[in-house]
């Protein structure tokens, strides 16, 4: 080759890539990947990343490099606001799938209220998340207001308890939900022992002992499965057999592996049932199993239907925006304002406050640690 043609294929080589360039378009995750919770978050993490896979065509034909960014918040609130920051700092990223905790959840959204980047989390159940009016803040599950009574209703109705012990893990989450049954519970004429609140991981000796004392017909824990598991082991071991309900914190098939043949007539109520207990979700479960060597759970089929109401919303704003990059602030709306359509979720769309208008809530039963859907409940937001 000549000196003269090396300039020029040098330039062509520079207008193939520039022609060929695509525009980083970025999603967020923010959960825990690494500490107790991080079974659960790593599930809504993966399946986010399923979504984002799926997607990446619809993106890549409007010329727009569609990436996922995970951050590890260790379910701790000051992690997650930090990354939040990081996230709003950085303009290519439109929108968050997250944070899987509520104490995250509101601390991170507020942080990201300002500069319009949409949140939508599979799994913040507390009332705060949304009653703080915020145009960035969604969610696919219901209300710790909607789930509680869901929860008590069926604990009334299954049975028929005179005494129900209560406990909370002290966080926004499980002292929210307990909160809820609580009232709930005391409207239908049935005695609360305690509504009392726990951060003790290790030695629920105590706790045990006035539990035998109260001698309750029910006990409803709202806390998360990693505490949850180390309490079933020891209230079983010592003779306690009476049913324990709780909610989506518990759906991880790690709780029967830490309570052990504690994990006995156990139920919980969340938003993702068992995938085996649905058809539709079968090849989600191959895929999943195929790309990340371990099963799908419900935590990754919630955080793969929130990224897809991201995504969708992404995409519906680009649309609007003469199929170009959309601003955050249009993100916003179009998620808040869109209608959508989740694996296992069904239709999902969004009050003015953030919150679904209306979403399957499933009772499990774990039973020789095996979980089995019980029952189908539709809940509402109570202010929709």
């Amino acid at each position: 080759m000549t000196p003269f043609h090396r300039p020029l294929v040098l330039l062509t080589a520079l207008m193939l890539g520039t022609a060929g360039a695509q525009t980083v378009v970025k999603i967020a995750t923010i959960s825990p990947l690494s500490g107790p919770q991080s079974q659960l978050g790593t599930q809504m993490r993966n399946g986010a990343q399923l979504a984002v896979n799926e997607y990446k065509p619809q993106f890549r034909k409007l010329g727009m490099d569609l990436q996922l960014v995970a951050f590890d918040d260790q379910a701790d609130p000051a992690a997650g606001t930090a990354a939040a920051r990081k996230i709003g700092a950085d303009r290519q990223f439109l929108a968050i799938v997250g944070a899987l905790n509520s104490g995250t959840t509101i601390p991170a959204s507020a942080a990201l209220a300002a500069s319009h980047v949409a949140l939508v989390s599979s799994s913040s159940t507390a009332n705060e998340v949304t009653d703080r009016g915020l145009s960035n803040v969604n969610r696919i599950v219901p209300r710790d207001d909607a789930q509680g009574p869901a929860a008590a209703n069926f604990i009334v109705s299954t049975f028929q308890p005179k005494k129900v012990y209560i406990l909370n893990d002290k966080t926004a989450y499980g002292a929210g939900l307990s909160n809820e049954v609580e009232r709930a519970l005391k409207a239908k004429g049935v005695q609360v022992a305690a509504n009392e609140g726990t951060e003790e991981k290790n030695d629920f000796s105590s706790i045990v002992a006035k539990i035998k004392l109260q001698r309750p017909d029910v006990i409803y824990f709202g806390g998360v499965y990693n505490q949850v598991g180390v309490f079933l082991k020891q209230l079983r071991d010592a003779g306690v057999t009476v049913p324990v309900m709780g909610g989506d914190g518990l759906d991880s098939s790690d709780l029967p592996k830490i309570a052990g043949t504690g994990a006995e007539n156990v139920y919980y109520t969340t938003t993702g049932a068992p995938v085996e207990a649905f058809p539709a979700a079968k090849t989600f479960a191959a895929t999943y199993q195929k790309t990340f060597g371990s099963p799908a759970q419900a935590f990754a089929v919630l955080g793969y239907d929130a990224a897809k109401v991201v995504l969708q919303g992404i995409l519906n704003a680009a649309k609007a925006n003469g199929h170009k990059v959309p601003s955050r602030q249009q993100v916003e709306t179009a998620i808040r304002k869109g209608n959508f359509t989740g694996l296992l979720s069904g239709n999902v769309s969004f009050n003015s406050a953030g919150d679904r208008k209306s979403a399957k809530l499933y009772v499990i039963k774990l039973s020789g640690g095996r979980p089995t859907l019980n029952t189908t409940l539709t809940v509402k937001p109570p202010k929709s």
